[in-house]
């Protein structure tokens, strides 16, 4: 069982970090293809709507891989603090609490997300291509539902033990050794 979570965290870290670093590609190649085509007053409508979405998919996917690297300011104060006062089971417990406590309210982000999609559907045309404004804020729940893999995957770790996460060929970043 475990072993079936941590390949799928491994290949969500992965996705995320290819993905990312395509999105930060495309952001780049499109922003200055715009700016390159001003001057001769050539100018695609889309470019801008689709760059404003990519930087939004890019933010998501960037709380995945900090998520996976523990980069989160709560976590991070709360574990430096800990580990120099000698405290381990204060600072399992407290991970814990902050593993589950996100976990919860990203769920509750995604029931949220998914009221805005129905909005975006019934309330919003479509922005370029013809897309539905509702397909393109999908990124919402798609991103959230990511976040709350690793989150998840991290609770579970923490809940086996330091002698499950040796046998694990990967580390808590999604990096494989």
């Amino acid at each position: 069982m475990f072993k079936l979570l941590r390949t799928i965290d491994s290949l969500v870290a992965n996705f995320a970090l290819y993905a990312l670093l395509t999105i930060i590609f495309s952001i780049l190649s499109l922003t200055i293809l715009n700016i390159l085509l001003r001057p001769v007053e050539i100018s695609f409508l889309w470019i801008d709507p689709l760059v404003r979405h990519l930087v939004f998919l890019s933010a998501f996917l960037g709380g995945v891989l900090a998520i996976g690297k523990k980069q989160l300011i709560a976590i991070d104060i709360v574990s430096r603090y800990l580990e120099k006062s000698s405290q381990h089971r204060l600072k399992k417990a407290l991970e814990r609490i902050i593993y589950t406590t996100c976990i919860g309210a990203l769920l509750w982000l995604i029931y949220g997300s998914f009221e805005f999609i129905q909005y975006a559907f019934e309330y919003e045309g479509a922005d370029f291509f013809g897309i539905q404004r509702g397909f393109l804020v999908a990124i919402i729940p798609f991103g959230f539902s990511l976040m709350v893999y690793r989150f998840f995957y991290l609770l579970m770790h923490s809940l086996l033990g330091e002698a499950a996460a040796e046998k694990l060929p990967i580390h808590l970043s999604g990096d494989v050794i």
